[in-house]
């Protein structure tokens, strides 16, 4: 998972979704599009399966399903958020496997979603993956654009 360049240390991340992948500021809300709660990526789902991307420990799971926060085995917090103002969906349609300070690992199933609920009752069905403590200067590019499978290598954080 990481590796070294002359000494700047890049850190590659698979994606927890299947679908098409794009920058986090395509995303169809504001406070995301403008990293509001950190930098990441958005992918369009292409079913409403999410994995656990890396080695992690659940830190929470919000009280209606629609988003996950965790953190690596090396320290990286990040947010899984399905959906856009899907709090409002008050957990319908979501189904969550995990629990708080549960580890999981690398492609464990965490939830899963009915995408055409979601679709037909939320703004939008974009799910994100939010890095919400990437240190100054530290920066997500997407290694591909289109479509990325779930637990492909997807971004890179340099």
């Amino acid at each position: 998972m990481f590796g070294s360049l002359f000494g700047k240390k890049k850190d590659t991340f698979t994606s927890p979704f299947s679908g098409k992948l794009c920058p986090i500021t395509e995303t169809p809300d504001e406070a995301f599009a403008e990293k509001m709660n950190g930098d990441g990526f958005m992918v369009q789902p292409a079913d409403g399966n999410v994995f656990a991307p890396a080695d992690s420990t659940v830190n929470f799971v919000f009280e209606t399903k629609h988003a996950l926060g965790l953190t690596t085995k090396e320290g990286m917090e990040y947010m899984l958020h399905i959906g856009i103002d899907t709090v409002n969906l008050q957990g319908k349609g979501f189904t969550v496997f995990v629990k708080e300070r549960q580890a999981v690992k690398k492609g464990d199933k965490l939830m899963n979603f009915d995408i055409a609920y979601v679709k037909a009752n939320a703004p939008s069905d974009a799910c994100l993956c939010v890095f919400t403590d990437l240190p100054e200067g530290k920066k997500v590019t997407l290694l591909k654009t289109g479509n990325v499978k779930a637990l492909e290598d997807a971004v890179e954080i340099s």
